[in-house]
């Protein structure tokens, strides 16, 4: 009997998801933990795998529908199960009638039709390839042709190929209608109400790196020959965002209702631009974190974001954001705070400009870091205070191990 696949409860204040790619065909046979789907939710996305070694028998409910956590939303045949099945059960009596047809049963024609209507089951899939084959109507020949995709692959299959997609041609002119993603229409939702609800203002500075490239450069060697990891950039903000923050704890709080409550503990959201939209996973007690530490979770979420495997408790909470717009060459820009939150850190690239020490003109790499804060709680004192220590204990490293 076939097995109904249900959508598994992805965390407490989620009821509903999004189907966002079937990645398996009706009839297509599959092995155990193979992803069947791509699921979105309003935190993250993550795959439905097969219970087992069997056939995905029926498709319930379609990519693009929205359906409650606990529904079914496909049926699976187990291996052990097929001879178990209604198709099955079809073809063992017409077999046996077609064996003794010469001894009693002469004129049964129909018996033998039975099979070629079987054959007619997987035209469905063929429609798929067909529909496929027009870019202009729906989604790209890319993730229609590759066969078996492995775990690391859906979710960037899955932004290429949009759920219930709509073209219109008028005149030669093209518009296509695409649903919003669930996750997208979260991280807009939250956006709505940063800007409705917080009086957010944006302070600036610039950092010069030089010290910590130096750092880097010099230990980098022993330090990946260690901890399997490199010594990268964010390790180094991670841990003077909390020196800062200690110093201000009015940007490690948040308001609620009318108190504003100040958490003792650090809780630093990193934002990753994943394929199918924001994500930002939480270092938690991230004061208690090593160097080495940091870099390994900060990697470790950046490959899970891509692969769809972050957990919706790893993307919750937080007490400050940091945001590196610098990997894809920003310049300048003004991050929006994520509720409840009072602040945010923006990175952006490191570019070699002229400056002025000591009466000299020097070239050295150049950061500009931008802190956007919550005005109702944070003073501008306290926030450009906030990202002069930063400043501070980026250029001079050292502080932050001796705590001056």
């Amino acid at each position: 009997m076939p097995i109904e696949l249900k959508i598994p409860a992805v965390g407490e204040s989620i009821t509903e998801v999004q189907i966002s790619e079937w990645l398996k065909a009706e009839g297509d046979s599959v092995k155990q933990d193979e992803p069947l789907a791509v699921i979105d939710s309003e935190k993250t996305t993550f795959e439905l795998p097969a219970p087992q070694n069997g056939r995905l028998v029926k498709i319930l409910h379609q990519a693009g529908d929205t359906v409650k956590v606990g529904d079914a939303v496909a049926q699976f045949e187990a291996d052990g199960e097929a001879g178990k099945s209604p198709a099955a059960k079809e073809k063992t009596p017409q077999k046996s009638e077609t064996k003794n047809a010469g001894e009693t049963k002469t004129e049964k024609p129909p018996a033998a039709k039975k099979p070629e209507a079987e054959k007619v089951q997987p035209v469905e899939t063929a429609e798929e390839n067909s529909s496929a084959e027009s870019e202009k109507e729906t989604a790209p020949e890319k993730p229609v042709e590759e066969p078996q995709p492995v775990a690391a692959k859906p979710v960037a299959k899955a932004e290429v190929k949009t759920p219930v997609a709509k073209s219109k041609n008028s005149g030669g002119r093209e518009e296509e209608v695409v649903p919003m993603t669930m996750l997208r229409r979260t991280v807009a939702k939250n956006l709505i109400e940063a800007t409705q609800t917080m009086a957010m203002l944006t302070t600036f500075n610039e950092i010069d790196v030089s010290a910590v490239q130096a750092l880097r450069k010099q230990h980098q060697e022993a330090f990946e020959k260690r901890y399997q990891v490199k010594l990268g950039l964010m390790s180094f903000f991670v841990k003077a965002a909390i020196d800062a923050l200690k110093q201000f704890p009015q940007l490690n709080a948040e308001i609620r209702g009318n108190d504003i409550v100040y958490h003792n503990y650090f809780d630093i959201g990193v934002a990753i631009a994943a394929e199918r939209g924001l994500v930002v996973p939480i270092l938690q007690n991230a004061e208690q974190l090593s160097f080495a530490e940091v870099e390994k979770a900060i990697g470790d979420f950046g490959r899970r974001a891509k692969d769809g495997k972050l957990k919706p408790d790893e993307l919750s909470g937080g007490t400050f954001t940091i945001t590196n717009g610098g990997v894809f060459g920003s310049l300048f820009s003004t991050p929006i705070i994520n509720p409840p939150q009072t602040g945010i850190l923006g990175l952006h690239t490191i570019q070699e400009r002229p400056i002025a020490v000591e009466g000299q003109v020097v070239i050295r790499p150049m950061m500009y870091v931008a802190l956007t804060y919550d005005h109702r709680i944070v003073d501008g004192r306290e926030a450009v205070l906030f990202l002069r220590r930063i400043k501070e204990a980026i250029e001079m490293p050292a502080r932050m191990l001796i705590e001056i």
